[in-house]
């Protein structure tokens, strides 16, 4: 696996739109793995990345709310 090379922005505000972006693409991304299990017929494992997903969800507003707050600040 390749490094990423270090990020010219490094500082925690940088970290947050990193895992807000993080978060929200995850959270898009499982509609897919959903979608697999439910064909499948596995309604266990759906509702386990439905879980994953909500808390997904949940971290990203959290992050989108934070984000503002800072940016309101200047």
């Amino acid at each position: 696996m390749t490094a990423q090379p270090p990020s010219p922005v490094t500082d925690k505000n940088h970290n947050l739109i990193s895992v807000l972006q993080a978060s929200l693409e995850y959270a898009w991304q499982l509609e897919t793995y959903i979608a697999d299990a439910e064909r499948e017929g596995d309604t266990e494992l759906a509702s386990w990345f439905r879980r994953i997903q909500e808390n997904n969800v949940k971290a990203g507003e959290q992050g989108k709310q934070l984000l503002a707050q800072r940016l309101e600040k200047g």
